[in-house]
């Protein structure tokens, strides 16, 4: 499951991925547009910065900002980086494998079935850049606006 951590890092790399390039927007900014506490946003946005998704600059014309293109930073690695592995049982990951002490792994069952649940998670969220989703969600809001301008 997606924690709380997950979403609203997320929510603020899509905030960051509608400024224009290059432009800083204050933690406060993005914090009070997005309903996320401004303390654990400060926390995410720290964690996103050392994993290389966003640059800061403190001050006056300080703020935040992408470090790289939208096109170029996955969903699934913003989450790995914020939750951890994808995968819901240790011996699942393939980042943070473990294996289990109480079953064996060639003929586990429950192990088989979120290997498979995993590589459904990969593949769509390694797939998918937050440019995708960010353009996902301007479609959506277009046809809407088209459905709304259609029935006056």
């Amino acid at each position: 499951m997606l924690t709380r951590k997950g979403k609203y890092g997320l929510k603020a790399l899509m905030h960051l991925s509608h400024l224009p390039a290059g432009q800083l927007e204050f933690v406060s900014d993005i914090a009070a547009e997005n309903r996320i506490p401004k303390k654990f946003l400060d926390a995410i946005l720290g964690e996103l910065r050392n994993a290389g998704f966003v640059q800061s600059r403190k001050g006056k014309d300080g703020g935040y900002r992408l470090a790289k293109p939208a096109s170029e930073i996955k969903v699934g690695h913003v989450i790995r980086v914020l939750d951890g592995p994808l995968a819901p049982l240790p011996c699942a990951s393939q980042t943070r494998y473990e294996r289990c002490d109480d079953c064996d792994e060639s003929t586990c069952e429950v192990r088989r079935l979120m290997l498979e649940v995993r590589h459904a998670l990969a593949s769509v969220l390694d797939n998918r850049s937050l440019a995708e989703m960010r353009d996902a969600a301007n479609d959506d809001l277009n046809e809407q606006l088209l459905r709304s301008a259609a029935s006056v």
